[in-house]
């Protein structure tokens, strides 16, 4: 029976460090500290431009609707929206290609791993072609997106103002 009590202690223990370590990566923030988001913003990725519109944060949720267009044709548009969570902020995205076909069955969805004066980064909770998603604005007229795929591939996409 002491036995029995000993790991059932060492159970409760290894969860108890376990959530503690958890919740110290857990940052906490609310839609309103991405405001900064907000704007028009556009600029060339490869060959295509990019443009995102982000509506201002409300209601427990900031959302985008972003296009891709190239030779005056649109190749993909994506939804993506940022919630409210347990005190953080989730980070889902949608993308479609022409004729509203899905590029993938299921939302790629991120957790907020890092907040600063405007800057938020995503990491990937699930599949999907990002493993992290970093947005900042280093000036009034810029807005920048860092971007590491899946495969470890990093590069950083520069919009500016529309």
């Amino acid at each position: 029976m002491l036995k029995n009590l000993v790991s059932a202690l060492i159970v409760v223990h290894a969860m108890l460090v376990a959530s503690l370590v958890f919740a110290d990566t857990v940052v906490k923030a609310t839609v309103a500290d991405l405001a900064w988001m907000t704007g028009s913003w556009v600029g060339p990725i490869g060959e295509q431009t990019l443009e995102e519109n982000w509506i201002r944060p409300v209601g427990g949720s900031i959302a985008a609707v972003v296009r891709f267009t190239n030779d005056g044709a649109t190749s993909m548009t994506e939804l993506i929206v940022i919630e409210e969570s347990q005190g953080t902020l989730v980070f889902r995205v949608q993308q479609w290609f022409p004729g509203y076909v899905p590029r993938n069955p299921e939302p790629h969805e991120m957790a907020l791993v890092e907040l600063a004066e405007n800057r938020a980064g995503f990491a990937a909770t699930g599949a999907g072609d990002f493993k992290t998603l970093t947005y900042s604005r280093p000036s009034a007229d810029a807005f920048n997106i860092d971007v590491e795929t899946k495969e470890g591939i990093k590069f950083q996409i520069n919009l500016h103002a529309q």
